[in-house]
């Protein structure tokens, strides 16, 4: 299967990040069903939109949630982790008080980040490498 990357340009460059985002309710309860679930799914569009990430995929659990969205470089997976996590939270639990009498606050601390690529570790690793292999690059200790 081939991936197709699709770089963003920036003053500085060019870049392609992805992030998978896991985080679960606190005490991992299954509270995100129904019109809660479609209402979380509306709100993390929503913040992607309003700072300019791209969600790639999206599944919303009943006691997790898995998202892979593309970011800009200047946007730690930390931030964007929390960014979901708590307009999320405020918004959900003005909107549904079931939710804040059944948990002390709606998300574990805790979170899953892994950065996703076009391409595996294993084939960056090897392309690097191999590069004095290139038939156009010159051998090393030539003096050029």
């Amino acid at each position: 299967m081939t991936v197709t990357r699709k770089v963003r340009r920036f003053s500085g460059g060019v870049y392609d990040l992805g992030l998978h985002i896991v985080w679960c309710p606190k005490y991992r309860r299954p509270v995100l069903g129904g019109r809660v679930a479609a209402r979380l799914d509306e709100l993390i569009r929503q913040k992607a939109d309003e700072r300019g990430w791209e969600i790639v995929a999206l599944e919303v659990m009943p006691d997790h949630v898995h998202l892979f969205v593309k970011h800009d470089p200047k946007s730690s997976a930390s931030y964007v982790a929390n960014q979901f996590k708590g307009f999320t939270s405020r918004v959900l639990r003005a909107e549904f008080p079931h939710l804040k009498t059944q948990l002390p606050t709606l998300w574990s601390s805790s979170y899953f980040a892994a950065s996703v690529g076009a391409v595996s570790a294993d084939t960056v690793r090897r392309y690097i490498d191999t590069q004095w292999e290139r038939p156009w690059k010159k051998q090393k200790g030539d003096g050029s």
